[in-house]
């Protein structure tokens, strides 16, 4: 497939010059397709005559900004492969994806000075040799990322990939063990767009919140999108809830995807949800939305479709459709246009409707391989191409898919299997809970027991309040046995709760 991901931007400036194609929430910076375009031919050049050739990896640690979007689409032209950071790791972290990718260019913004000092300060243990400062004052071993661009030719780069080429790196959160890099391909990028495409309502012209962290595949995969497709990329670099509503009204905003921890948070602000109209629908991913989330918002009259998805996906495994987002209420929907979807038992065979098993998805948009780990590989791809996903799930009598849990996740009580995020939803209908993370502590008498750690509205909520909020509502086995409260539930820069960290916290053993 002779496809490179950066040309189609000078394909949708030919089309589109003057739409805009990159709006910063907070400061109003805009750049029409025309003008996008032409930076990123700048930097595609000079990234060029620095050596990035194809198959050279450059790493990026920005917030998200212009300058990242410029710096994806002009390593991608030049043929390069990018290698999203996330900026919140720590040096030792970054360390370590920086020496595995081997990258040995950096683009990084003036915020992450410090740690980048200390990175550069390591000499070969890592191979950047050449360093990108973008704002601030420039660091002594950096070159400015602006004057760097403005040196290069305005004229279209002959493309340096496509296809097989590898397009980008992007690391796995690592919430146990290293870190894995996933492989994506120009070609299974494009195919990704396409499965969105067919599968959403996105219409030329529209504009779209980009909140999530751009080293993320929710935040990656929909700008590459919007630039195929036509529409506005309004840009948070990074996400206020107040602020949210804000954008959504004043750019007029016509759909986004956020995690559910930001569609929560963006519940508790006072009277904001105002002169939204033109807001279509909210896509939640990364996470089981729970219910009481959805409903909260169809009395906003705001359309909640949940979407599942994985880095290792490109993005695209299941949607649910406006038409059946509530009748569905709590479904992932079914699988995307050209995906394909199964919940299997641990032979690998088709589970019943209702019968919960590991989900499996197939398409083309599934990544190409873990980058230097090919037993990891041969684990997550079957044979026949199916990627396994490590996520349970059932699908009801219609081929709607609920997503449950993570296997590792899953707690073993008494024989029985009980998942955390059915608990989670019950506890969450509690009118004075904010959060709630469920997790599984060892027991003498059933081997695990249930134990929910809450983030409260006020002080006024007991731990025997949200065990007696459970009562009738979930089988006895499933019932918590204790509960704690915390200020914040800590959670990764995908949003998602970082449960390894809650086991340490809160190791048990459980009440009997």
């Amino acid at each position: 497939m002779d496809v490179n991901i950066g040309s189609f931007l000078a394909r949708r400036a030919d089309i589109s010059p003057d739409r805009e194609a990159y709006v910063d929430s907070a400061t109003g910076y805009r750049l029409s397709f025309a003008a996008l375009n032409q930076r990123v031919n700048q930097l595609a050049h000079q990234l060029r005559s620095q050596g990035v050739g194809q198959g050279d990896r450059v790493a990026l640690c920005l917030m998200n900004s212009a300058e990242f979007i410029e710096s994806f689409l002009a390593v991608a032209k030049a043929g390069g492969v990018v290698v999203p950071l996330n900026w919140r790791l720590v040096a030792d972290e970054l360390e370590f994806i920086i020496k595995d990718s081997g990258a040995k260019t950096m683009i990084f913004g003036t915020e992450f000075e410090t740690v980048v000092s200390d990175l550069a300060a390591r000499g070969d243990k890592t191979d950047v040799r050449h360093w990108l400062q973008v704002g601030g004052q420039c660091l002594p071993f950096a070159e400015e990322y602006e004057q760097f661009l403005n040196a290069g030719g305005k004229e279209e780069p002959a493309v340096g990939a496509s296809g097989d080429d590898l397009l980008y790196i992007m690391y796995t959160s690592g919430t146990t063990g290293l870190p894995k890099g996933v492989v994506h391909t120009h070609a299974t990028s494009f195919w990704a767009l396409l499965t969105f495409q067919a599968s959403c309502d996105l219409r030329d012209g529209d504009r779209y919140l980009v909140a999530l962290p751009l080293f993320h595949v929710g935040a990656l995969t929909p700008v590459a999108l919007n630039i195929y497709r036509g529409v506005t990329s309004v840009v948070m670099r990074d996400f206020d809830p107040t602020r949210a509503w804000q954008v959504i009204r004043d750019e007029k905003i016509g759909g986004s995807l956020l995690v559910p921890a930001m569609l929560n948070f963006m519940l508790q602000v006072p009277d904001a949800a105002t002169g939204y109209d033109h807001l279509r629908w909210i896509q939640s991913g990364a996470s089981p939305l729970p219910v009481s989330i959805i409903e909260q918002y169809a009395d906003l009259d705001i359309e909640i479709h949940q979407i599942y998805g994985l880095t290792e996906t490109c993005g695209p495994a299941c949607v649910i459709s406006a038409d059946d987002a509530m009748r569905k209420i709590g479904s992932t929907g079914k699988a995307f246009f050209h995906t394909e979807v199964r919940v299997v038992d641990e032979t690998g065979e088709d589970c019943a409707p209702g019968e919960q098993g590991e989900v499996w998805v197939k398409g083309n948009h599934i990544m190409r391989e873990y980058w230097h780990r090919p037993e990891a590989t041969a684990e997550t791809i079957t044979q026949e191409g199916w990627l396994r996903t490590g996520d349970v799930a059932s699908i009801d009598d219609d081929g709607f898919v609920f997503i449950q849990d993570r296997i590792k996740d899953m707690i073993i009580s008494g024989g029985e299997n009980v998942y955390p995020a059915e608990i989670e939803n019950v506890i969450l209908t509690h009118p004075e809970v904010v959060e709630v993370a469920v997790i599984g502590q060892p027991s003498s008498k059933w081997g695990e027991s249930p134990f929910a750690i809450v983030v409260a509205k006020s002080d006024q909520l007991s731990k025997d309040d949200v065990l007696a909020h459970c009562q009738g509502k979930l089988a006895r086995f499933k019932l918590p046995k204790d509960a704690a409260f915390i200020e914040v539930i800590p959670r990764n820069a995908n949003g998602k709760v970082l449960k390894r960290v809650l086991r340490e916290s809160f190791p048990g053993p459980a009440q009997e």
